[in-house]
């Protein structure tokens, strides 16, 4: 005679899966209505947003596969190769998409094997979900979805056992170099890994490992740049950003250059950022003859000696700019950005240029400027305004995450190094940009949810959660 508990067993195949989805409840709403948002942005804006130049840039290193002298180095590029066969921006979209979603998964996945409960491990997910940032973030030809993904990921690898294996640690390393290759600011990261795990005795090998895998893929790109551009290094432009930084604040008289690089001096031209003077045609790189980017070494020697010379103005200059990313209403900087609310009715066509005719004939024949289509645009727009994660929420997120850093050493601090990390790391190098503090969200979200679950264990009763008033 078969029991119920037969009749519960093999007979009924989905027991298993809705046993599952009732453990996590809350997070399968969010995660079905964070998919919901971004088939509506794949709706309304059609077929993804394109930048000038950045997109085709990365577009055609995709077809041609070689190290790009400038600024893009080859991670971004790689996963536009993958894509190549379908020959459609619109499928790039829909895969980020698919990436974004992705990542809250990772950042839930890893607070539940912390014991975190379901609410709480879905609360730290609900920004990078549903922020409307991300999907504007996601429907656009850029590295940054990629980025995040791939620093989350090497974030779960290292933290998911409490005992991390050689196995796990080569991942982590692997998944990092990875992330630099997508974009160079997450060199200084691997250091920053590398120095919290030493502070809590990971153990020599498992460190090595993680070092090892993080640098050796960094090497071979280096030397692949090397044999196209006769420089070993990851890109042509880490010097020209650098020495952009310190327009703000370089003053020839306190640096005294020597005569090669006192050509790089200010020249009186003034702009409203840092990064602007890259571009600017005044700026004094931009009046030596050539490619400014011929002048990096030069650029980069110019840059270090002005920090050297005058530490105090680089680091308010750094300050300054990156508290911009905590005001409650987001600052345009430089002024020529939109910073937030992006979404918009409207069609802005491609420019004429040369490189978008390539990449039409060799990546995607359909490509046109971005198109808003109603209704979808409609909601989007609406939406964008209450779906923003403001700037002193940010900042709150960020101390919850230092005091459990502080307090907890052994699971906040290493995310939240990572977090600022990739706050302060842009600004320092370059400038700041909401697009850069993006990255800074889900990181800092999952230390301060560890942080957070930890300083509340702690101040638990150890009695089974009844306080004692008085005399036993």
């Amino acid at each position: 005679m078969l029991t119920d508990n037969h009749l519960a067993g093999p007979s009924r195949p989905g027991t298993a899966w809705l046993a599952f989805l009732s453990g996590h409840r809350i997070f399968a709403v969010l995660l079905l209505l964070a998919a919901a948002l971004r088939v509506v942005t794949m709706l309304g804006y059609r077929p993804a947003q394109l930048y000038w130049y950045d997109s085709f840039s990365y577009l055609d290193t995709a077809v041609h596969l070689q190290p790009s002298a400038a600024f893009h180095p080859i991670g971004y590029p790689l996963f536009l190769r993958a894509l190549w066969p379908f020959h459609s921006v619109e499928v790039i979209a829909a895969t980020q998409h698919g990436i974004g979603l992705i990542t809250g998964v990772l950042i839930y996945a890893l607070l539940r094997r912390r014991s975190l409960p379901g609410w709480g491990s879905a609360l730290a997910t609900v920004p990078i979900l549903f922020s409307a940032s991300y999907l504007r973030l996601e429907h656009a030809v850029l590295s940054d979805t990629q980025f995040i993904f791939l620093v989350v990921a090497g974030l779960t690898v290292l933290m998911w056992s409490p005992r991390l294996s050689i196995r796990a640690a080569t991942g982590a390393g692997l998944l990092f170099a990875l992330a630099a290759l997508t974009r160079t600011i997450a060199l200084p990261l691997l250091l920053l890994v590398l120095i919290v795990l030493a502070v809590q005795r990971l153990g020599w090998r498992r460190l090595a490992a993680v070092a090892v895998a993080g640098t050796l893929p960094l090497a071979a790109y280096a030397a692949w740049y090397g044999s196209h551009h006769g420089r070993f290094a990851l890109s042509g432009a880490d010097g020209v950003a650098l020495w952009a930084r310190t327009m703000t604040f370089a003053d020839c008289a306190v640096i005294k250059p020597s005569p090669t690089e006192a050509r790089l001096c200010p020249n009186g031209t003034v702009v409203d950022a840092a990064s602007e003077y890259v571009w600017a045609p005044g700026a004094s790189l931009n009046r030596l003859p050539g490619d400014r980017f011929s002048y990096n070494d030069l650029a980069r020697s110019f840059a270090i000696e002005a920090i050297a010379a005058q530490p105090l103005d680089y680091l308010r200059d750094v300050v300054r700019d990156t508290s911009i990313a905590f005001s409650w209403t987001p600052i345009a900087h430089p002024r020529r950005t939109t910073p937030a609310f992006g979404f918009k009715h409207g069609h802005w066509p491609l420019p004429d240029q040369p490189l978008i005719d390539k990449v039409k004939r060799e990546y995607d024949p359909d490509i046109q400027g971005l198109s808003s289509v109603a209704p979808y645009a409609d909601f989007l727009i609406a939406y964008q305004y209450p779906a923003y994660l403001r700037g002193p929420v940010l900042g709150a997120i960020l101390l919850l995450g230092a005091a459990g850093a502080v307090l907890r050493r052994r699971t906040a601090l290493l995310p939240w190094t990572v977090a600022m990390g990739l706050l302060v790391g842009p600004v320092a190098v370059l400038d700041f940009d909401h697009r850069y503090v993006l990255p800074v969200v889900p990181v800092a979200c999952l230390a301060a949810a560890l942080a957070l679950h930890d300083l509340l264990r702690r101040s638990r009763p150890k009695d089974g959660g009844q306080r004692r008033i008085g005399p036993a």
